[in-house]
């Protein structure tokens, strides 16, 4: 279950900047996935064995062509989306040789090849429309969702300023095909009943 953090009492008005209160609540939570998602500081439970197995899943479906082109995969990085913008912590981010980077910690959206969000019971909405308009806005490529309550992964490309202009939805079982620069198929086969 996802907890959401207000701001303290204390806090003045004038530093309404919630993205200086994330590193605080980063430290806080260590072993938490905390994110700032559409003006509030939300903390993630871990991952679940199913959420892990698709994790592990799509990376199976991908290394072999990722190490290929010398690209590298992040499971562990903060998109930068802008200076005064939502910072999130994507299950997957794939990105080229040497993105251009934010500070060590946050690699900009537009810097990266492909981001993937695995969908957990309080995150859909988030996952779903919150992430994915704020990321096409920041010019985040491609951006997938991995939905196994509904048994389907989307797939949004064309980034721009209102969101994604493009969407690819297929059930479990189907083959999804990743446009360039990946030209490359996924069999989504093994996860059905997952």
């Amino acid at each position: 279950m996802a907890k959401v953090l207000e701001r303290p009492a204390a806090e003045s008005a004038q530093e309404d900047d919630l993205g200086k209160f994330l590193p605080e609540m980063q430290e806080r939570w260590p072993d938490r996935r905390v994110e700032l998602i559409n003006g509030r500081i939300v903390v993630r439970e871990l991952p679940s064995r199913t959420h892990n197995t698709i994790v592990f899943w799509i990376l199976g479906q991908i290394f072999g062509f990722v190490t290929e082109r010398g690209w590298l995969i992040w499971n562990d990085i903060m998109l930068h989306l802008g200076t005064q913008s939502d910072r999130y912590r994507p299950d997957l981010t794939i990105v080229p040789a040497e993105p251009r980077m934010w500070d060590q910690n946050e690699v900009h959206g537009d810097s990266t090849l492909l981001v993937v969000e695995v969908v957990s019971s309080s995150s859909s909405n988030d996952d779903h429309v919150v992430k994915p308009r704020n990321c096409g806005r920041a010019g985040v490529p491609l951006y997938l969702v991995i939905d196994t309550f509904q048994e389907q992964i989307r797939l949004l490309s064309g980034p721009g300023e209102a969101g994604y202009t493009q969407e690819v939805v297929i059930k479990f079982g189907a083959f999804l095909d990743l446009p360039a620069p990946w030209d490359l198929t996924i069999d989504t086969s093994k996860l059905v009943n997952k």
